[in-house]
């Protein structure tokens, strides 16, 4: 399949700028892969699509305020400064994104805080928009990871036009997250309550946990007409041994497996053994799926609704059927639901 086959139009009041009053309230597109049935629910009827053994995959990754505002030495310019990832915790080595990048070069000092208690200097420039920066700062390591956090702003989409808010610290993450290391939230998660979680426990759906830490390569455009050319960035991820049990003994009893998320469905089937079962994995993965693609593990799916010709909207096409998505969308268009991070969800069985 092409990039243009992924293409729609999608009318930009559909982005949502917030995320709904409940989290369990949000709209839900609930559709039937055998039957081709699309039905409209809210997120907590959810509950009545699974059965005792059935199990959710959920991913435990958190999303840590990787947005600073600094200023460059001299100039006073204010800068943002985007963490991807740490280098090395001992020198405080960082990769990251610079914006504006024109005015970023090797040797720049930037300053962090209302009193400059967090000095970064530019060591190396790795793309465009992309830097190298070692921290500088007197305290522990744990002191200086705090200061990160302290400075640090909730990582909001870039589509999202409006300031942060106190509301989007907590609401920009799942109420299951853990493992800190993601720069953005596994958005389908984000519809649980802590009340919807203990309604399906008391059911006898079972849970299992793994971590994908999310990187901004998850909003990278596909910029080649042929699929087969894209290379997705790498992530990182683990799945442990109790998470492998549940889901393996699941399949073993031809119980449903959903990935709640396509962050965890990558991580599946990132990990899948010769006979079709779930490994452990502890490693990066840039696995990138877009149909045709068999799907080994999860055989339904919980998704927010994507972007036009995003690699996470190729993901859905692939598992629920080219011509099936295409119509769900369409649907999802007319019937106003909201896209994207904070938008509503749709549950494909």
């Amino acid at each position: 399949m092409k990039l243009s086959h992924f293409d729609f139009d999608l009318p930009s009041e559909l982005l949502a700028e917030y995320p709904s009053e409940n989290r369990d309230e949000a709209r839900l597109m609930v559709i039937n892969r055998k039957e081709g049935t699309i039905e409209h629910k809210l997120f907590k009827d959810l509950i009545d699509y699974f059965d005792e053994g059935d199990i959710m995959v959920l991913n435990n990754t958190k999303v840590f305020p990787a947005r600073l505002f600094g200023n460059k030495e001299k100039t006073g310019a204010r800068i943002e400064v985007f963490l991807l990832r740490e280098l090395n915790s001992e020198t405080r080595l960082w990769d990251v994104l610079v914006d504006p990048a024109r005015k970023i070069r090797i040797g720049n000092k930037l300053y962090f805080g209302d009193d400059d208690s967090l000095v970064a200097e530019v060591i190396d420039n790795t793309t465009s928009r992309g830097r190298t920066l070692r921290f500088l700062y007197d305290g522990s390591y744990e002191e200086f990871r705090q200061k990160l956090k302290d400075l640090g702003e909730t990582p909001l989409p870039k589509y999202i036009k409006r300031e942060v808010e106190p509301e989007d610290h907590e609401r920009y993450q799942t109420i299951y997250a853990k493992n800190e290391g993601a720069v953005a939230a596994p958005t389908a998660g984000l519809h649980f309550s802590k009340h919807l979680l203990k309604r399906l426990e008391i059911k006898g759906v079972d849970f299992a946990e793994v971590t994908l830490h999310v990187g901004l390569g998850t909003f990278n455009p596909v910029e080649v007409e042929d699929l087969s050319k894209h290379k997705m960035d790498s992530e990182q991820a683990e799945i442990e041994k109790p998470a492998t049990e549940v889901v393996n003994n699941a399949l073993a009893k031809k119980k449903r497996v959903c990935a709640v998320g396509t962050t965890v469905m990558r991580t599946l089937e990132s990990a899948v053994s010769s006979n079709n079962t779930l490994n452990e994995y502890n490693g990066w993965t840039n696995k990138f799926i877009f149909p045709p693609y068999d799907f080994s593990i999860a055989d339904c799916m919980i998704t927010n609704f994507h972007t036009p010709k995003s690699t996470l909207l190729m993901m859905v096409s692939a598992f629920m059927g080219h011509d099936l998505m295409k119509k769900a969308y369409e649907e999802a268009v007319k019937e106003k639901y909201k896209f994207y991070s904070y938008g509503d969800a749709m549950l494909i069985l």
